[in-house]
């Protein structure tokens, strides 16, 4: 059975792109399974939904490793239950030497391991830049002004799990508002102060 994975950040962004390339590759629309939220995690509804029904020699499909997650550790533990525990394949459509339906004797699967390794690091590293990037753009807002709350004093880091913990669905608008201590009107700004420096700063 072939099977897709798509996953997006937030649900503002659109998963599309990711769908037309599964189904480029041949995987029906009813046999992906699709989850708007962070890769910091494996905690997702439809990727645990997903691995559930993965039997032997089936196949799993995403875009890009890290649509898979962005946690490196997790990546690898990951791979290893659904090509070794679940004997089922992977294959990574923007990275051809990541694809377990070929290769599979000792060679190719030292080269698949050595890779997946390289690019799980990287997509990791990538989400701890944006971190940081967010942060310095925080503090340089601050510096020009811009206020974040109302008398309560937090880091940049605070702001950030806030934002990240209400776009997966674990607060939402109102609990937020509570902790951080403003008004929604208050909130939408500075979240979109974030939005716009992540986009500054990616």
């Amino acid at each position: 059975m072939l099977y897709g994975y798509v996953r997006v950040s937030s649900k503002e962004q659109n998963e599309d792109r990711q769908i037309v390339a599964l189904n480029t590759y041949g995987v029906k629309d009813k046999n992906i399974f699709a989850d708007k939220q962070s890769g910091k995690d494996f905690d997702r509804a439809n990727y645990k939904k997903l691995v559930s029904k993965l039997r032997k020699n089936d196949i799993m499909v995403i875009k890009s490793i890290d649509r898979l997650g962005r946690n490196y550790s997790e990546i690898i533990e990951q791979w290893r239950i659904i090509t070794y525990k679940k004997n089922a394949d992977i294959v990574v459509l923007d990275m051809p030497l990541l694809d377990t339906t070929k290769n599979k004797d000792l060679f190719g699967t030292f080269i698949s391991d050595i890779v997946l390794q390289i690019l799980s690091f990287v997509a990791e590293n990538e989400r701890e830049n944006i971190r940081q990037r967010q942060a310095e753009g925080i503090a340089v807002a601050k510096s020009k002004g811009v206020k974040f709350g109302r008398s309560k004093v937090y880091n940049a880091e605070y702001y950030i799990d806030i934002y990240e913990k209400v776009k997966d669905n674990k607060l939402s608008f109102s609990e937020a508002t509570k902790i951080i201590g403003c008004s929604i009107s208050s909130y939408y700004r500075i979240m979109a102060e974030i939005e716009k420096m992540h986009t500054n700063f990616s």
